[in-house]
C-alpha cells in the first residue's frame, strides 16, 4: 500500500493499538506523541518499544501545541493521510485542570488543521467522544441528534473538535472525518479508566469507588472494534451530501467533505455487570466503596452505529466477558501477578 500516515497520540492506548495494525496493513506509519506524565510514562513508553521494532513505523516526540514543529513535520513526510488522537483525555480531570483541554484540545486541533490546509491531504479522521452528547436522554445516542448540551469542558472541547473541522472541510475541502468512541477498554488501557482502576485495586486489596452506586451504564466497545472501524474508515474520505439541506440540517452530514460516525458496542451493560465480570476473572471480590454520581458524568451511553454499518460494513461486537478476560491476562502478564 505504502500510503504515509500520521497518528498523533501513538504512545496513547488507541494511538498504539492503531499504529500496529496500520503497519501490517501496509501503511508507513509515523507516530507523534510528547509522552506527558498525564499518566505512567513507562506504560506509554513500553508501548512505543512495541512499536519501535516495526520497520514501518518511526517515531517523533513532539506536542501538538508546538506549531513549527508541527509544520516541519508535514512539509518532511507530506502526509496522505492523518489520524487526530492526540489529546487531554478524561471527563473528571477536566474539572482540576481546564486549561489542558484547551491547550491540547483546541489549539492543538488547530495546528492539525492548519498544517491539513497548507499540506493538503486526502483524509483527516479525528478522536471525538460519546461524551458530546452530554444531556441528551434518547436511546441510543444517533449521529443524527443534536449535540449542543456537554456537561464537561471534555466533552465540550470534543464538538468543538467536530465544529472546527467542518468549518475547514467547508472552508478548504479539507476532507474530515470525526469519530465518537464510547468507552473503550482492552490491553494496554488507560490507568485512569475504570476497567484499569477496578482491576488495580481488586489485585491490591484495596476499595473501588463506585459512582451513582453502580447504576451507570456504559456502551464499553473493545479496542480491537475501534481499530477496525477506523481502518475501514481511513481510506474512505468523505464527500459532500447531495440530500444535505440548511432547512432541515443534519449534524452527521454536511454540503462540505464532512462526516461523524459513532463507534461503539451498540450494548450498553450496567456498572455491576462490569464489576462481577472483573471479579470473575480475576477471581477475587471487589471490596465497593458505593457513591453518588460525579460533576460531569453521565448516567448511561449508547451508541447506534447503523451508519458505520452501512458505510463499511462493520458492527462492533466483542463482548464484554471476551474484552475483559483479555485485558486481565495482559495486566497480569505487564504487572507480573501469578
Amino acid at each position: 500500500m505504502g500510503f504515509k500516515i500520521l497518528v498523533t497520540g501513538a504512545a496513547g492506548f488507541i494511538g498504539f493499538h492503531l499504529s500496529e495494525r496500520l503497519c501490517r496493513e501496509g501503511y508507513q506509519v509515523t507516530g507523534l506523541d510528547n509522552i506527558n506524565d498525564y499518566y505512567d510514562i513507562n506504560l506509554k513508553k513500553a508501548r512505543l518499544s512495541i512499536l519501535e521494532k516495526l520497520p514501518e513505523f518511526r517515531f517523533e516526540k513532539t506536542d501538538l501545541t508546538d506549531k513549527p514543529a508541527i509544520d516541519r513535520l508535514f512539509k518532511k513526510y507530506q502526509f496522505d493521510y492523518v489520524v487526530n488522537l492526540a489529546a487531554q483525555a478524561g471527563v473528571r480531570y477536566s474539572l482540576q485542570n481546564p486549561y489542558a483541554y484547551i491547550d491540547s484540545n483546541i489549539y492543538g486541533f488547530l495546528n492539525i488543521l492548519e498544517a491539513c490546509r497548507y499540506n493538503p491531504v486526502k483524509h483527516l479522521v479525528f478522536a471525538s467522544s460519546s461524551s458530546v452528547y452530554g444531556a441528551n436522554t434518547k436511546m441510543p445516542f444517533s449521529i443524527h441528534h443534536n449535540v449542543d448540551h456537554p456537561i464537561s469542558l471534555y466533552a465540550a472541547s470534543k464538538k468543538a473538535n467536530e465544529l472546527m473541522a467542518h468549518t475547514y472541510a467547508g472552508l478548504y475541502q479539507l476532507p474530515a472525518t470525526g469519530l465518537r468512541f464510547f468507552t473503550v477498554y482492552g490491553p494496554w488501557g488507560r490507568p485512569d479508566m475504570a476497567l484499569f482502576l477496578f482491576t488495580k485495586a481488586i489485585f491490591e486489596g484495596k476499595p473501588i469507588d463506585v459512582y451513582n452506586h453502580g447504576k451507570m451504564k456504559r456502551d464499553f466497545t473493545y479496542v480491537d472494534d475501534i481499530v477496525e472501524g477506523m481502518v475501514r474508515l481511513i481510506p474512505k474520505s468523505p464527500v459532500p451530501d447531495p440530500e444535505w439541506s440548511g432547512d432541515q440540517p443534519d449534524p452527521s452530514s454536511s454540503f462540505a467533505p464532512y462526516r461523524i460516525y459513532n463507534i461503539g458496542n451498540n450494548n450498553p451493560v450496567e456498572l455491576m455487570k462490569f464489576i462481577e465480570t472483573i471479579e470473575k476473572y480475576a477471581g477475587k471480590e471487589a471490596i465497593k466503596n458505593y457513591m453518588e454520581i460525579q460533576k460531569g458524568d453521565v448516567p448511561a451511553t449508547f451508541a447506534d452505529v447503523d451508519d458505520l454499518m452501512k458505510d463499511v460494513g462493520f458492527r462492533p461486537d466483542t463482548s464484554i466477558e471476551k474484552g475483559i478476560e483479555s485485558f486481565i491476562g495482559w495486566y497480569k502478564e505487564y504487572y507480573k501477578i501469578s
